[in-house]
Formats: structure tokens, sequence, C-alpha cells
């Protein structure tokens, strides 16, 4: 499980992450290893006032009454997410984050240390260096990745696996090629894509799969209901662009960060923009394939 707690440094509210299951990793990489005892990651970069860090995002862990919503219902459109609130906010080590210290090039080694060496041609240690900084910084800069101290942190990761993705995301062809449209759910990348054939016609995209004990369920689905303003009854907490493919699990956005530690409830969580542009690309009858397995699950 990962836990959270409130942290005030400096006059600064940090939501501190105690994470104890890996987070991320690709079908060739075993997770990274599990953070020692005391280790905390918390966003790099500490919200504004009317932007608090949303950890955890509760999900209809049970399936909803369906019904069909009015017209007048579905041309309401769910509110906007708070400015910056699809940042790519790097998660670092409370100590890096700490109000009034600022980590030009931190010394820590990430959890996707081996990983991101990898990727970025880098002699594969899994240690940190002052070169393998220089490098990850760079990058962190080049792709708005905040802030960008060169550690080798979740949202590093996840948006280089995006990036590698973007040309075919299917190219390892586990996703089904089907003459109808299939929604692709990759676990294990967490990334997901709709495609029409072979053609890709949404994504990919990032997100956010189900945590240990509630995993999303792999296999074929199929979108049974839609429901673009909805609410969790269980949890009190909105959902907006359901679509609904098993039971309670469903495509919806999120308003906060997608990429912290802590997975859903068993929804696949989105970007609120992506969730729109999904709403219009998926219809209900429309297939989604599932399949991988999220690290730490």
């Amino acid at each position: 499980m990962i836990s959270t707690r409130m942290t005030v440094r400096g006059g600064a509210l940090l939501l501190a992450l105690v994470a104890v299951l890996p987070v991320g990793s690709a079908l060739a990489e075993p997770g990274p290893p599990a953070a020692g005892p005391g280790s905390e990651l918390v966003p790099g970069v500490a919200p504004g006032p009317q932007q608090p860090w949303q950890v955890d995002t509760p999900d209809q862990m049970l399936a909803p009454k369906v019904y069909t919503p009015s017209a007048q219902e579905d041309a309401v459109e769910p509110r906007d997410a708070a400015p910056g609130a699809d940042a790519l906010v790097e998660y670092v080590p409370l100590g890096d984050a700490a109000a009034g210290k600022a980590v030009a090039c931190t010394k820590q080694t990430g959890p996707h240390q081996r990983q991101v060496e990898r990727w970025l041609k880098l002699t594969v240690d899994g240690k940190q260096s002052a070169s393998d900084c220089r490098a990850i910084r760079a990058f962190q800069r080049k792709q708005g990745i905040k802030p960008d101290s060169g550690f080798a942190g979740p949202v590093t990761w996840a948006h280089m696996r995006l990036l590698s993705a973007k040309k075919d995301p299917n190219a390892a062809g586990k996703c089904p090629v089907r003459t109808e449209r299939v929604a692709c759910v990759d676990l294990a990348r967490q990334l997901t894509w709709v495609q029409k054939g072979k053609a890709v016609v949404f994504g990919p995209v990032p997100m956010r799969s189900g945590r240990a004990g509630y995993r999303t369920r792999t296999g074929w689905h199929k979108i049974y209901w839609k429901h673009k303003n909805h609410w969790s009854t269980l949890y009190n907490s909105p959902m907006p662009y359901s679509q609904f493919f098993d039971g309670g699990q469903a495509f919806h956005a999120i308003y906060g960060s997608i990429y912290d530690p802590n997975g859903s409830w068993g929804c696949v969580n989105l970007r609120l923009a992506d969730a729109r542009t999904l709403w219009g690309v998926l219809k209900k009858g429309d297939r989604v394939y599932v399949w991988g397995r999220r690290a730490g699950t």
C-alpha cells in the first residue's frame, strides 16, 4: 500500500507519499526496488493555494445505476481542471523538495534509474552520477518536467514510455487488431489508445489503472454505459466523462495528477483533456481490451 500524510516545511504544505511499492515498469524491466524505511516522494513543485494536490481519486467500485441521461444533462460539460493540473511535475525525495532548498542536480538515485539510463543510452548501473544527472536534467528541461533536478522518478520514466509509444503504440502486437474500434489498455506501460484495424484513431495517452487489490480487470470488455457528468455515489467524488466497460470500472477523467504513485480503485484514470476527446471517439458497444499488469499489483 501507499500511505499519505501532510507535511509542513517552511510554510509550504507538501503532501508526502510514503512509497512502499514500486511505481511503473516496462515489460522487459523489473519494477524498481521497494523504497527503504522512511523514504518519501512528494510532488517536486508545491501547488498554489487554489490547487491542492489530489493524492487519490475514489472510483465507483460497484456497478452504477444505469439510466439514459437527458439531453439537458448531457449538454452540461464537466468543469475544467485547475491551471497546471496536468503539468509534468516529478515526484522527488522530500529532502530535495523542502521549501527554500533549490536542488540544481540531485545526487539521489531514483526508483527508475536503470530504465532512464537505458532510455538515454547511458551506462546502465542503477547509480546516479554527475553525468547521469546532467543527461536526465537535459531531458526534463526539454520536455517541461519540473523540477529539472535530474531525479529519475515516475513522471520522467512515464513520459519516456509515452514518447517511445507515440509512433506505433501497438508495435508489440499486444492489442488485438479488429475491423471495429478497440480501446487498448496497456497496464504494464500505463498507456491507452484506440485503434480501428491497424490505424490508431486516439492516443496513445498516459493513464492510471487500479492499485493492488483493485486491479483493472484484464481481457475483453465492452462500453455499456456513458455518463458525462457521473458522480461516484460511494465516495461523493466526480468522475467526468465516464465510459463504463466492466461493472464499476470505467474510463474517466480526474482532477489531480495521474502520475501520483497511488493506483485507482480499478478505473482507468485519464487527464481531463484526454478523457474529453476519448468521449467523442468511443461509442456504446465498442470493445475494450485490457492486458498486462501495473507494477506493484
